[in-house]
């Protein structure tokens, strides 16, 4: 990945992700947050889930993408694109034996970029998997969903239950992990 800046690249460690910003959430003025993602072989998707008020765009440009969109998969090539309108259950993953790198955009901005720098810190500290292994995976990925309401809403697992899995690791004292002044890897 040619980076630019090393602020600017984010490497999500087991999660089998690296991504390069193109265009910040500053560069854009919030219009939209921009990003080349590289998902390694077999990349396991996030869970289903909801932009309820932006729209979300993958572009292949190397590689096979398996994308869901309002719960029909479909095989992106390199040069083809999906569009995901605000409230459609999505989600993405790579089964393919080789690596795919996309672009990815997501419109208005909001706050995706805090959202996927806490999912990158949580990642490279072994916290988190997709799918989620283990309670704390679980716990911790929900909690990270609930700070963000506006950018993401899981569909499956279900909202209401990533709530309560939020509530509950509150309750045992588990925290995500503080911002920094930059995701650098």
């Amino acid at each position: 990945m040619d980076a630019v800046n090393e602020d600017r690249v984010w490497d999500f460690g087991p999660l089998g992700m690296k991504w390069e910003i193109t265009k910040s959430t500053a560069d854009t003025s919030g219009e939209f947050f921009e990003a080349i993602n590289v998902l390694a072989p077999e990349f396991e998707s996030p869970p289903l889930h909801i932009h309820p008020a932006a729209e979300e765009v993958y572009e292949v440009v190397a590689g096979t993408l398996d994308v869901c969109v309002g719960g029909q998969w479909r095989k992106l090539e390199a040069g083809e694109s999906a569009t995901v309108p605000p409230g459609t259950p999505h989600t993405l993953k790579n089964g393919s034996g080789a690596e795919v790198r996309l672009i990815n955009v997501h419109r208005p901005a909001q706050q995706f970029e805090q959202f996927f720098g806490g999912l990158r810190r949580l990642a490279v500290s072994g916290s988190v998997t997709f799918p989620p292994k283990g309670l704390r995976s679980v716990i911790l990925l929900s909690m990270l969903f609930c700070k963000y309401p506006q950018e993401i809403i899981s569909v499956k697992p279900p909202r209401w239950l990533m709530s309560f899995m939020a509530r509950f690791g509150r309750l045992l004292g588990f925290k995500l992990p503080a911002d920094e002044s930059s995701d650098k890897t």
